[in-house]
Order: structure tokens, then C-alpha cells, then sequence
């Protein structure tokens, strides 16, 4: 009974039929053609897959598709996208704030942070000096006494030139305001000048830091020959960074107001050899 019932339902399937239009006045043949059910099925089914993908298709490359309940409108859109550009800015900066406060607790725990223990060109050897406190206006130079770092940089048979025969650029053209004073703890000078006046390294050496502090803004300390340190402070932007070898009378920075010690734009200008604190008006004719 089965079987004779799906040979009749496939007989059914192929069973031809005539699809004819008529001309309704003269009853005229205008178009016939021969269908079975299985063509009619076919063409039904093919025809519903071409509709669906046309629909798709202009939901996908049309405004239509803002009509749909939930989908976000081109604002949105827009406004998520700016979203996501801050948020990736966000955790970038937090990274280097992370970073930031890494490598402090590293310097204050008396470890040298490791991008500075890589350096190929820089050669970092502590040295035993005698501990003296002084009231500095920078975290970062204090811990570079109480740490009793000495840094040296250059090949073991580098000569220890006098001090009084080093050849100083100045720093910035300008006007000192405040020398150095020890009675005071100014262990600098400040020199203004025109806006953003070009600061120039005195000596050849290597930046052994530069990034911004609390106190005193953007900082660089440079480490010259002989044991001799640089520093530059309150600077409005910083043109080097930490490990960068520079040359006498290249420019490093900018002159700024930044850092909540600063007073107006200027540059705090210091001059350190083993520890101790030097008057830079005696080396250099500002």
C-alpha cells in the first residue's frame, strides 16, 4: 500500500500541466508553457531565496536598516567609535602611569630600573660617596644622593679632565633671575628668556632620565665626563629621552612653565659633580 501510494504521489510530481494566457477580447493564445508541480516548486522556492537576499541587501547597503528596533542609528554608531578610541587612549595612559610608578619604586629601592640596566651605551657603576642632605625641589635628585649613585659613562681609560678647563655651552640665552645660593637651598640658577626658548645640552652625554615630575614638570638629567651631571627643569616639552646620547649645544628642550614649584616660564639650570651641588656661573658666561 506504501509503495503504491509514493508512486502515485510521483506521478502526481511529474504529471505535466499547461499554463496558458489568453487575450480576454479575441481569446488569442498570447503565452503558454508546460509546468509539472515539481518545476512549480522549484521556481516557488528560487524565487523566495532571491527575494530574501534583495531584502538583505538593501537592509545592509541602505539607511533602511536604521529602521530596524535596536539597531544603532549613525550618531550612535559615531559616538561608539569615539568611545572606544578614548577608552584605548585611557588604558594607554594608565600603562604608562603603571610603568611611571614601577620604575620609581624601583629607584627608590636602590635597584636600577631595567630599561636603564639594558642600555648598551651607557655604563652605570655605583660608587661609595659620603651621604649629604640637601632640600632639593626634586624627588628624583634627591634620590640620586641618598642612593649615593655616581654615574660614569665612557671607556675605562676615559681621562679625568679639571673642571676648571671643561668647556661649558650655555644652556639658554637669557637672563639669570636667581643664582645659586646655598643658604637658601637654591642649588641652581634660573634663567628666563623668550617663549619657548631652544635649551641646548652644555656637554656631550647621555640622558640618564627624562619624563615629568610633580614638583618640577618636565625634567632632564644628562650625565657628562668626569662625573659631571646636568640638569634641566620646568621645561615646557622634551625634545630626548631616557638613553638618548647627545652632543654640546644640541637642543634638548623647551623653555615652560610646568611643575607646581615653577613660578613663571623659566629654566632651573643645576650643575652636580660627585653629589655636590656647583655654581654654574662659575663655568658657564650666561
Amino acid at each position: 500500500m506504501k509503495e503504491k501510494k509514493k508512486k502515485k504521489l510521483l506521478e502526481k510530481l511529474k504529471n505535466r500541466y499547461r499554463l496558458i494566457i489568453y487575450n480576454d477580447t479575441s481569446f488569442q493564445t498570447v503565452w503558454s508553457t508546460r509546468l509539472t508541480r515539481i518545476n512549480v516548486f522549484l521556481i516557488l522556492g528560487l524565487g523566495s531565496i532571491l527575494l530574501i537576499a534583495l531584502t538583505v541587501l538593501i537592509i545592509a547597503t541602505t539607511p533602511v536598516k536604521e529602521l530596524i528596533p535596536g539597531y544603532p542609528t549613525g550618531d550612535v554608531r559615531e559616538l561608539m567609535v569615539q568611545n572606544a578610541v578614548m577608552l584605548d587612549s585611557l588604558e594607554e595612559q594608565i600603562q604608562l602611569r603603571d610603568n611611571y610608578l614601577k620604575t620609581i619604586q624601583t629607584v627608590l629601592n636602590g635597584e636600577v630600573p631595567a630599561e636603564q640596566a639594558n642600555l648598551a651605551d651607557t655604563v652605570l657603576k655605583p660608587a661609595e660617596l659620603n651621604v649629604r642632605s640637601y632640600n632639593h625641589d626634586s624627588i628624583f635628585e634627591q634620590h640620586l644622593l641618598e642612593e649615593q649613585l655616581d654615574l660614569s659613562i665612557g671607556a675605562e681609560d676615559q681621562k679625568n679632565v679639571s673642571l676648571a678647563n671643561l668647556h661649558l655651552f650655555n644652556p639658554m640665552k637669557g637672563m639669570v633671575t636667581e643664582g645659586f645660593n646655598k643658604g637658601i637651598n637654591h642649588f641652581a640658577v634660573d634663567i628666563v628668556g623668550l617663549p619657548n626658548a631652544r635649551i641646548a645640552s652644555v656637554m656631550d652625554g647621555t640622558v640618564i632620565f627624562a619624563d615629568w615630575t610633580v614638583n618640577t614638570g618636565y625634567v632632564m638629567y644628562i650625565q657628562h665626563d668626569n662625573n659631571l651631571i646636568s640638569v634641566y627643569k620646568h621645561n615646557s616639552e622634551l625634545l630626548k629621552k631616557t638613553g638618548d646620547l647627545v652632543k654640546a649645544g644640541e637642543i634638548i628642550a623647551y623653555m615652560g612653565n610646568t611643575g607646581e614649584l615653577s613660578t613663571g616660564p623659566h629654566l632651573h639650570f643645576e650643575l652636580w659633580h660627585k653629589g655636590v651641588p656647583l655654581n654654574p656661573e662659575e663655568y658657564i658666561d650666561f
